[in-house]
């Protein structure tokens, strides 16, 4: 008898934990993403501090599940990744945005924006149908603390042909 109430016991501890650990994450909103390779950057860690809570309109930040990227709205229209591989010479579109210089690469239902002459680089992928280039904007701030690293985006007249 002792042993069938133990048993009873136990399978109900089992089963308040695990309804327990099924609804925190059922209530959580943290969006699945992997770190960039130089995620650990303390550029990064000053820039992650000052990123907006809103962009755009109404797209708020939610919470990741990595170091140094950030995600706003639900379902995510902008993505973030601070520590990113440095470009240092693309044949993409540059234009500056604020006082911070943007690479341009356009995916169809996505545009992948990153850092020009920043080390480490931003990267932030935006979906078309969801949000703009405002987003560049309304994170300008953060990443402009991000060091320059002397490059910078030419006009064409500048470009030796």
């Amino acid at each position: 008898m002792d042993t069938a109430r133990r048993t009873t016991r136990t399978a109900a501890i089992v089963g308040v934990a695990i309804a327990l650990a099924a609804g925190l994450t059922g209530c959580t909103n943290a969006v699945s993403m992997t770190a960039a390779p130089s995620a650990d950057a303390a550029a990064c860690a000053a820039a992650q501090v000052r990123l907006p809570s809103v962009v755009g309109q109404s797209d708020a930040l939610r919470n990741t599940t990595a170091q140094s990227t950030a995600a706003w709205g639900d379902p995510a229209v902008a993505i973030y990744h601070c520590g990113v591989a440095v470009p240092t010479v693309s044949d993409l579109p540059c234009f500056s945005k604020g006082s911070v210089d943007w690479i341009r690469d356009d995916r169809g239902a996505q545009v992948v924006y990153t850092t020009f002459g920043r080390s480490p680089a931003v990267q932030v992928v935006i979906e078309s149908s969801g949000a703009t280039d405002q987003v560049l904007q309304d994170i300008g701030t953060a990443v402009s603390t991000l060091p320059k690293d002397g490059h910078r985006c030419l006009d064409p007249s500048e470009v030796n042909g």
